[in-house]
């Protein structure tokens, strides 16, 4: 057979593989997606078949591994047993017509149960929710749970981790949980499990990337919450990481970035409900869940606002998080306040967000002037154009801060604290927790907070939009498309 033949062999045989990857992807890629995700994979694979064949089974799944699954399912049924013993508390009277089924909702998705008599103080402050979150773990008795998403031993957290070991030495136990690949890839890990060794806290990573221990799944899955539960008493829940405000990231310290964030405090029976979370983290990667922890305890807070915890992430069939968000949308009557850093939305959240400037709702969304993750930042950019249209306010915070504060509050009384960006990551890939919160005295306090970042942020106008270079309108809507392979 001579080297012509053996050509136009080989040409055929392309041919016939390129054929087979472009028929099989409209038979597999589809189901289970959003339409936007499927078209996304299928232009991927049909402009590149082998490549985007290779890269759709490396993150085309967003499914745990069946026996992360399994776990899960356990998870979720001491989620429900948990609801028996978490509905504490006195509610507020008078609720909106809306809020009860919300609540169910939530509920019914596998949040648990609205709790009332709680105490919650916003901390907007990045140094004094660390230090605030050190001076809680100084007087604990009995246990400190910690869970971050980014866990670092710096400078900043110097006093987080010296109430740690001083914990550890009183005989308090020590429960910590990190995100593997998140930390993997920042600067200071070595350092950060060395002195969780020496301390002897219970240390464990989340979502772990070691094949070698059979431990593996969908490689860019994360969890991504933070939480820190001290004695069931008090805990902290929101936005911060526990690390430096730059990350220890050299390119971030060399643009000067800093990260603005945002924490609550929590006293009273919704303690317990952040603490069902932290179990149930603890208990995917340990397969145990610690003794002498009774959940059913009920705690008086120090104000009466209504709580409710919401879990969500991959082990979850519906995504809590977002129902939760378009819920509140669509039932926003005056002020819908929105504050991500990373706002890429689906179809269903621009829809809700439409339908919110069309009833007459002022909404207004926060977001960073600059950012820290390129393609992110065009993704976020490409939808600017149509909020403006719709008549959202777009407040760009200044550099060389990048806030990082994920909430939304609507009217006067409602508002959502937690690690849940808007996008579609932390709809459907994130392990998150957010926090639904009434009482028009805690809300006061997100307005305040809404006008802080007001003041240091720039108004973006339509007109300066639609001054933006074409290359730029290019760019932005390549990443939005690249922002929806989920």
């Amino acid at each position: 057979m001579d080297w012509l033949s053996w050509s136009s062999a080989w040409t055929v045989f392309v041919v016939v593989i390129d054929v087979i990857i472009r028929v099989a992807a409209v038979f597999f890629v589809p189901p289970g997606r959003r339409p936007t995700s499927a078209m996304a994979w299928l232009l991927l694979i049909f402009f590149f078949p082998i490549p985007g064949v290779l890269f759709f089974l490396l993150i085309g799944n967003p499914r745990l591994p069946k026996k992360r699954r399994d776990v899960q399912a356990e998870v979720n049924e001491f989620l429900r047993d948990a609801n028996e013993h978490l509905e504490l508390g006195t509610l507020l009277p008078n609720p909106p017509e809306w809020f009860e089924p919300i609540v169910k909702m939530n509920r019914d998705l596998g949040a648990l149960p609205l709790s009332g008599d709680n105490g919650a103080q916003l901390i907007s402050e990045y140094q004094e929710s660390l230090d605030a979150m050190a001076e809680a773990i100084r007087g604990a008795k009995r246990y400190v749970h910690v869970e971050f998403y980014i866990l670092k031993a710096d400078a900043a957290t110097e006093g987080f981790f010296q109430a740690l070991e001083d914990a550890v030495q009183r005989g308090v136990a020590v429960r910590v949980l990190m995100d593997h690949w998140a930390n993997l890839s920042k600067p200071l890990h070595r350092e950060t499990k060395e002195r969780l060794e020496r301390m002897g806290a219970d240390w464990h990573l989340l979502l772990p990337l070691q094949p070698l221990q059979k431990k593996f799944q969908r490689p860019d899955l994360r969890n991504h919450r933070k939480l820190v539960v001290v004695d069931g008493d008090v805990a902290f829940i929101g936005s911060q990481n526990l690390t430096d405000p730059s990350y220890n990231v050299p390119k971030n310290i060399r643009r000067g970035l800093q990260w603005m964030d945002l924490m609550v405090r929590l006293d009273g029976p919704v303690v317990r409900s952040v603490d069902a979370v932290f179990l149930t983290d603890y208990y995917s990667e340990t397969g145990t869940i610690p003794e002498g922890i009774d959940l059913s305890e009920e705690k008086p807070g120090s104000d009466d606002f209504d709580c409710q915890v919401v879990p969500s992430g991959p082990g979850f069939d519906n995504e809590n998080n977002l129902h939760l968000f378009l819920s509140l949308l669509y039932a926003a009557q005056d002020k819908a306040i929105m504050i991500s850093p990373y706002f890429v939305p689906d179809e269903a959240l621009l829809r809700a967000v439409a339908a919110a400037c069309a009833r007459g709702v002022q909404v207004e969304l926060f977001v960073s002037e600059i950012s820290d993750q390129a393609m992110v930042y065009h993704a976020q950019r490409s939808y600017y154009e149509d909020l403006l249209r719709m008549g959202v306010r777009i407040w760009m915070y200044e550099p060389p801060y990048i806030l990082h504060t994920k909430a939304l509050s609507i009217d006067s009384e409602t508002a959502v604290i937690g690690s849940s960006n808007m996008d579609m990551r932390s709809f459907g890939l994130n392990f998150e927790v957010s926090l639904l919160i009434r009482g028009a005295e805690f809300v006061s306090q997100v307005r305040r907070v809404e006008d802080a970042y007001r003041e240091h942020s720039r108004e973006l106008t339509l007109d300066e939009w639609l001054q933006q270079p074409l290359r730029s309108r290019a760019l932005d809507n390549l990443a939005r498309l690249t922002s929806a392979l989920q």
